[in-house]
């Protein structure tokens, strides 16, 4: 690699050896324009893939478009493309266990160390090429987490495309627009369901070439399969590869992330390799771990950023060890996979702490008496623990160490954390008192904010920096800022940083609504920022409630106080927007289709232990609505007055509420693929319910 330095007008040549700038001062490293600091750019543009390639903006929707790099001053981190970085891996830690398969039906899981992993991408890629995967255009890949998975999206960008996750909820019009957006010239998916929606729509996608399907028999003859496809890489010569990863830059597009799209067509969220690997440096200089050590289980969504800036990238620029969950793991299944991995590292959505918390409920509920005063008491010292701790007091006092060795180490074992020493939470906010009900059991859950267009994580909170309410302080050499102040000191949260995206493929209008011409993203979340730096999110611009009579208010906080006040209550969504009074829509916990997610009409055991305890003599949630069940009803209604005397004004009063006829899920619509409501879609499907509280 070279860089190109300008001195007095004239260019001068200087060597770099295994990424690292030899003699360089730092000064060296950057040019300054403006004011602004910038990266400086590669001279001949054929030093890939390491490189950063010349360009004069800071924000490109085009598909071959390339960014400048701004860097903080006195703080220079060294670029590095997403081969660059795991051909470094893989000589560094080749026998390392990289990846490990989902359960075969016999029980067995395959590995991959580093070396195989590396090998592996490179046949996929060429084999990608052979196959016709042209510059800028894109690789879409549909199904669940899985060695394949990984090796399709790092195998794309070795070839110099974009890889670009769909999710598997998708419909085909869904899957459509995102492969037609991306220019996809190859479409790998999971099994015959997902190769179905494909085939439906193929007449339809004028770039693509080739679909592969990586798991179960192949029955279509124009569909490869993953054997085929690693055999044709095996043939190929590796002249093809490394042509094209010489021309590749740093600040070139490497991976397509679409936004859920609740409201119209997903937006192609552009980041590049330095967008993202840096902000995976940032997480892990932030949080501390052991190089060749950490594992993680991938059970999240991957088209979701949170999942591939953990699971693909973090992982891999620490050689951790990745073990793969099976396909039932948000249906239950998640703790089989935690009990074999022991996970170092957790990351998990607000939903998932959620379930582990109601399962850890039910098996609290059949503890005799003894057992429950015991876990009361532990619980109590954990507590008083975690939340000295909180506020920088590290007192290992002998009954929390008494309580950590006869409970808290039995509970993590049962739960596979065992060698947890990072527990987070990610894309939406998780109430207080589960926060507290997990610390309780010295398992202090840390929140992670950001979002796609950030490359993932924005600000963290640490185990030694870490408020109830807050989502930690700004990572590290990442700026946040409020836009709009309010005279209560919120304002819209702004990012800036070297994580910020490129911005939307094909999408100028958009880009500008979200990043603005000094390179700050605009969020469309409500914060503030306290004295000591720490972040709180208060709500979302978009989804604030403004009441008829001008009133603003933060939906969040008062949906997470009326779960709070009733524990049988799985969901609540809040409704109020342009209206003279606020309601809100509930619903109750039942159990689930294991196969399909869908909510039964089965109560939870939880659930019928409360309807016991009410009087209540129903068995069903059909029951419940069909007889309007006044015991049931009346402790719903109990619960939002208790919640109302915790609002700070009359207008954030809840006036009546709707018991919905079945849970919020995926399959029914309200949940989106990363099991965040979907507030407009829920409005729209109880829409008459809805008018039925503003008669």
């Amino acid at each position: 690699m070279v860089i190109f330095i300008y001195k007095d007008n004239m260019a001068t040549i200087q060597p770099v050896t295994n990424g690292i700038l030899n003699g360089f001062t730092k000064k060296e490293k950057i040019i300054t324009m403006d004011n602004v600091q910038y990266l400086r750019a590669s001279e001949t543009g054929l030093d890939g893939p390491d490189q950063v390639l010349y360009s004069e903006v800071d924000t490109t929707t085009a598909a071959n478009g390339r960014i400048r790099i701004k860097v903080e001053k006195n703080n220079v981190i060294e670029s590095i493309s997403v081969p660059g970085l795991l051909k470094k891996i893989a000589k560094n830690y080749p026998e390392n266990i990289a990846l490990v398969s989902r359960p075969e039906p016999s029980g067995k899981r395959i590995s991959y160390t580093y070396k195989e992993y590396e090998t592996q991408v490179r046949l996929v890629a060429k084999a990608f090429i052979k196959l016709g995967l042209e510059r800028h255009h894109s690789v879409c890949i549909l199904g669940f987490n899985s060695p394949q998975w990984f090796i399709a999206d790092v195998a794309a960008i070795y070839a110099g495309g974009f890889a670009a996750g769909i999710y598997t909820t998708n419909s085909p019009e869904a899957c459509q627009y995102c492969a037609e957006s991306s220019r996809a010239n190859i479409i790998v998916v999971e099994d015959a369901k997902q190769l179905e929606k494909i085939l439906e729509i193929k007449k339809n996608l004028p770039h693509l070439k080739a679909i592969i399907q990586y798991e179960g028999i192949v029955k279509d003859k124009s569909v490869l399969s993953w054997h085929d496809v690693v055999e044709m890489g095996k043939k190929e010569s590796d002249d093809k590869l490394e042509s094209i990863l010489r021309t590749m830059g740093v600040n070139e597009c490497c991976t397509l992330v679409y936004t859920s799209g609740t409201v119209g067509n997903p937006k192609a969220v552009m980041l590049s390799h330095d967008n993202i690997l840096y902000d995976a440096r940032v997480i892990i200089d932030s949080i501390g771990v052991k190089n060749g050590s950490e594992v993680v289980v991938s059970f999240l969504p991957l088209s979701h950023v949170a999942a591939q800036l953990v699971d693909i990238f973090a992982t891999m620029m620490i050689g951790a060890t990745v073990y793969f969950a099976d396909k039932n793991a948000l249906k239950g299944s998640l703790v089989n996979t935690l009990v074999e991995a022991r996970p170092t590292i957790f990351l998990g959505v607000p939903r998932v702490w959620e379930k582990i918390y109601e399962k850890m409920q039910l098996v609290a509920r059949n503890n005799g008496p003894i057992k429950s005063w015991i876990a009361s008491w532990a619980k109590a010292q954990g507590l008083f623990y975690n939340m000295n701790k909180m506020n920088g007091i590290d007192y290992r006092h002998w009954g929390y160490l008494f309580a950590k060795w006869l409970v808290f180490n039995k509970v993590k074992g049962a739960l596979g954390f065992d060698r947890c020493n990072l527990f987070v939470t990610a894309a939406a906010p998780l109430g207080i008192e589960i926060k507290k009900y997990f610390m309780s059991l010295d398992i202090p859950i840390l929140e992670a904010y950001g979002m796609s267009e950030c490359s993932g994580a924005h600000a963290l909170s640490l185990n030694d920096r870490y408020r109830l309410g807050s989502v930690g302080p700004t990572l590290k050499t990442l700026n946040s800022k409020l836009d709009n102040l309010d005279n209560t000191g919120e304002g819209e949260i702004c990012m800036g940083g070297r994580h910020v995206f490129m911005g939307y493929l094909n999408e100028p209008e958009k880009t500008r609504e979200a990043k603005d011409d000094k390179g700050w993203l605009h969020s469309g979340d409500l914060g503030r920022i306290d004295g000591d730096g720490y972040l709180y999110v208060t709500g979302r611009i978009k989804e604030l409630i403004i009441t008829a009579g001008g009133e603003n208010v933060p939906p969040i906080h008062i949906e997470h106080l009326v779960l709070a006040e009733l524990p049988a209550l799985s969901n609540a969504m809040l409704i109020g927007d342009r209206r003279k009074f606020l309601t809100i829509l509930v619903t109750l916990k039942t159990e689930m289709n294991i196969d399909t997610g869908e909510p039964l009409d089965t109560l939870l055991p939880d659930t019928k232990t409360w309807l016991k305890s009410i009087g209540s003599k129903a068995t069903t949630l059909s029951n419940i609505i069909e007889t309007r069940d006044p015991l049931v009803y009346k402790e719903i209604e109990k619960a939002i007055e208790r919640a109302n005397e915790k609002s700070i004004s009359n207008a954030q009063k809840v006036q009546k509420f709707q018991l919905l006829p079945h849970d919020f899920s995926v399959p029914t619509g309200e949940l989106g693929p990363t099991l965040k409501v979907r507030r407009n879609i829920v409005q729209k499907i109880y829409s008459n319910l809805i008018e039925e509280m503003y008669k």
